[in-house]
């Protein structure tokens, strides 16, 4: 199968994770192209895919190989290597990468520190590029968050020519399961749908993951505030939309119902502004200034005011 794809592979180097955030127009990105290995390293497998490239260069990671030599031992391997493209880094966030000569244009890829960008099938050169300056310029934020920015960059940026379906994020960190898993795997906005989707699992997911036994310690019981939040309605647990609740972008805005779609990109537009506002808001400047308070309405009130 030939995915004609977008992607990132990166490491945290604050907290040690790894991850991959793919898009694609073909359904179910996610089920073929990430392989993470805690510890380890993170590939990325695509254009024609070849699973055991990924799995070999995560073996070669393990057996003490550095990155390049690793993916270059996989490419030997390879009857087809023009075929292929790969990204990956290892557990010291060292990256190395691929883009065989059969690859469909515009095909290209971008290493840096701690992450691999690559792309085939794209619309205009500067995905890659778009992708990289996100990820890079995102370096206060946790893993989860750079990598969302630079596949809704890429996504921006043209993404696939073909359009758009499936896109997927995976990272894992100490343990042999993932921390995060999170598929979108045939939608119109499937970008868009996945910052919707990691906004809920931010609130449910994430603490479920949090309490699950760890192969190092105990294994313990989910705590008592995670468990009874899971035993409610999804409708009832933080981060869902209540029913009958106003959509500013059809209610102010003036987007009909049926602009599905558009909403959706518009709401992954303003995702990064928002999760600004959300990490300015758990800032405690008190001890270097005062309280601000912004407030449009105050030019419009009939009151004195200094």
């Amino acid at each position: 199968m030939e995915l004609n794809t977008f992607s990132i592979a990166a490491h945290c180097s604050r907290t040690g994770q790894l991850g991959v955030a793919v898009a694609s127009a073909v359904p179910a990105v996610g089920g073929l192209c990430p392989y993470l290995r805690a510890g380890i390293g993170a590939v990325t497998t695509q254009s024609w895919v070849n699973p055991y490239l990924a799995l070999r260069i995560l073996d070669g990671l393990a057996g003490g190989q550095a990155s390049d030599a690793a993916l270059a031992a996989a490419l030997e391997t390879d009857d087809r290597s023009d075929l292929r493209q790969i990204g990956l880094v290892d557990a010291g966030g060292a990256a190395a990468a691929w883009t065989g000569a059969g690859c469909t244009a515009e095909a290209g890829h971008r290493t840096g520190p701690g992450y691999a960008v690559q792309g085939n099938m794209l619309a205009a050169p500067g995905v890659i590029d778009a992708m990289a300056r996100a990820f890079e310029n995102g370096a206060g934020c946790d893993l989860d968050e750079r990598l969302m920015r630079a596949l809704e960059a890429g996504d921006d940026a043209g993404g696939d020519r073909r359009g758009k379906q499936s896109a997927a994020l995976r990272i894992v960190a100490r343990e042999d399961y993932p921390c995060l898993d999170l598929r979108v795997d045939e939608h119109a906005v499937p970008v868009a749908e996945l910052r919707r989707i990691l906004a809920v699992a931010r609130r449910q997911l994430v603490p479920f993951v949090a309490g699950m036994p760890r192969r190092d310690g105990p294994a313990g019981a989910l705590p008592e505030d995670v468990a009874a939040m899971l035993l409610r309605p999804p409708a009832e647990r933080p981060g869902a939309v209540a029913p009958g609740a106003i959509d500013p972008l059809h209610a102010i805005v003036g987007l009909p119902p049926e602009a599905a779609g558009r909403a959706a990109h518009l709401h992954a537009q303003f995702a990064p502004v928002l999760a600004e506002i959300r990490t300015l808001r758990d800032l405690d400047l008190a001890a270097v200034h005062p309280p601000v308070v912004f407030d449009p309405s105050l030019p419009y009130r009939q009151v004195p005011h200094e």
